[in-house]
């Protein structure tokens, strides 16, 4: 006789007794195969919200809050000297203060100041609110990616937009309710960004690579050149029988689900996907409005494109999308930051300013969600030279976990504010600090959940994305 599972045997004693008792102790969880339910299907929140779906623009590798949505002019008065109070140990040495190379300026009728490199942006301050007294843990990249995505730097955990999927479903079911882009590559963590975790696979965001701008290599594989979609329907029908009959041994397990999912939802990506990421549909005022070069849209337009693909995404239903600026970690300038910052800026300003003006057009935006900001700050103070990590040079920044800046817009966010505080050279968070877990905790709430409330039953115990933290940031709320 061969060997059977955990599940196979409790599903077998007692004509299916253990299992239905396992079911109910896996509470929510136990209900997303249950009776060949669709796990993607749209699900309420604990409580009405104004936001529906997420954009998360993720500036990978720290951009640096004093030269972007916190101005410190103090930093002017102790440029090149020591800081009256010591440095704040971070991931290398530090030396002196190093002033913004950039001008700030008073936006909109809340005068909110936002630096000369997000100019475009800074036209919609009125809509944005900048939490200036962000924290995290450490000033290391991979925790801190893990941290701010997945709300745990260490243990493999379901990323934010695998828990929001689970919490929420999706309106589409022909497109990933789920989407991550990053173009050339990954983000430093790769996949554990987006990962499902313990999260049914279903959940899990579906990687797009978007540097290519031939839809069949965006989304690999979305047609088949070689079946008709008569013959392709027939070929899944059986491979649905065959699996059912595969399933009807093996009652509620998520993996099979997951998997007989993903097969339907490919099927379904062939008719839609390739309608919802090719922006040539777009008018060319929009395409330029992004700030993409409609001659050659390849060039230089990475950045814009996926945030325009962002938002073809949620306006199609998707639930929740992440815009990664590029592989591994771009914003980490630990040298040169006055030439990189510049061009990191411009590669997204337009195309933010973009998103926010055609939401706004489509009526989305009050329900859609934006967050912008990477997994820390850095240094008010430049980084002294460091072998291998900024080529001699004294005018970059290091890692700075103790205080930065991210800011939301949209959903139920209250615009034309800054929230919070660092020091008076932006070295710490000194007024209403908020750590990653409160950042995750507002969100939640703007899309109708209960963080503490919010959980999924894994190993014997309630996990959530805050884990055993977080407090609703109530000034962010509109």
């Amino acid at each position: 006789m061969s060997p059977i599972s955990r599940r196979e045997m409790l599903t077998r004693a007692g004509v299916g007794m253990g299992m239905l008792g396992l079911t109910q102790l896996m509470g929510d969880a136990g209900l997303l195969a249950a009776d060949g339910l669709n796990p993607l299907e749209p699900k309420k929140p604990h409580f009405a919200a104004k936001a529906k779906r997420v954009i998360h623009i993720f500036a990978n590798g720290g951009p640096s809050q004093v030269d972007t949505f916190d101005p410190k002019p103090a930093l002017d008065k102790y440029a090149g000297k020591a800081l009256p109070a010591a440095n704040l140990r971070t991931e290398r040495r530090t030396g002196a203060a190093f002033p913004s190379p950039f001008k700030f300026k008073k936006y909109g009728q809340s005068g909110l100041e936002v630096s000369e490199i997000f100019a475009n942006t800074a036209k919609h301050a009125d809509d944005i609110c900048v939490i200036r007294s962000m924290y995290a843990d450490v000033p290391n990249h991979e925790p801190s990616f893990l941290l701010m995505n997945c709300g745990e730097p260490r243990q493999i955990r379901p990323s934010m937009g695998s828990w929001i999927t689970y919490g929420l479903g999706t309106e589409n079911q022909n497109l990933p309710g789920f989407v991550a882009m990053c173009p050339g590559g990954f983000p430093l963590q790769e996949n554990q960004n987006w990962q499902s975790g313990f999260l049914p696979g279903v959940f899990q965001g579906t990687y797009v690579d978007t540097k290519f701008t031939d839809v069949e290599k965006l989304v690999e594989f979305v047609k088949n050149k070689a079946t008709s979609k008569d013959d392709q329907r027939k070929q899944l029908d059986l491979l649905a029988k065959l699996n059912g009959a595969h399933q009807s041994a093996r009652p509620n397990d998520p993996q099979l689900e997951a998997r007989i999912q993903s097969f339907e939802l490919a099927a379904r990506m062939q008719t839609e996907a390739s309608e919802a990421f090719d922006v040539t549909k777009e008018p060319k005022h929009v395409l330029e409005a992004y700030g993409i070069d409609t001659r050659n849209l390849g060039r230089g337009s990475e950045q814009a494109r996926s945030i325009l693909l962002a938002r073809r995404l949620v306006e199609r239903g998707v639930r929740f999308v992440q815009v990664s600026h590029g592989p591994v970690q771009p914003w980490d300038s630990h040298d040169d930051l006055e030439v990189s910052h510049k061009r990191l800026a411009g590669q997204t300003d337009k195309a933010i300013a973009a998103l926010i003006a055609d939401l706004k057009r489509l009526g989305l935006f009050d329900s859609t969600l934006i967050l912008w900001g990477g997994e820390f700050g850095r240094t008010p103070v430049v980084e002294l030279p460091t072998p291998g990590s900024n080529a001699g040079k004294i005018n970059g920044r290091d890692h700075n976990h103790w205080g930065f800046s991210v800011w939301l817009a949209g959903g139920g966010v209250k615009g034309g504010q800054a929230v919070g505080a660092t020091d008076e050279f932006g070295f710490k968070a000194v007024e209403k600090p908020v750590h990653v877990h409160d950042l995750h905790a507002t969100m939640l709430h703007l899309l109708g959940f209960d963080h503490e409330k919010f959980t999924y039953r894994y190993a014997g115990r309630d996990f959530r994305l805050t884990d055993v933290h977080g407090k609703v940031v109530k000034d962010v709320l509109a």
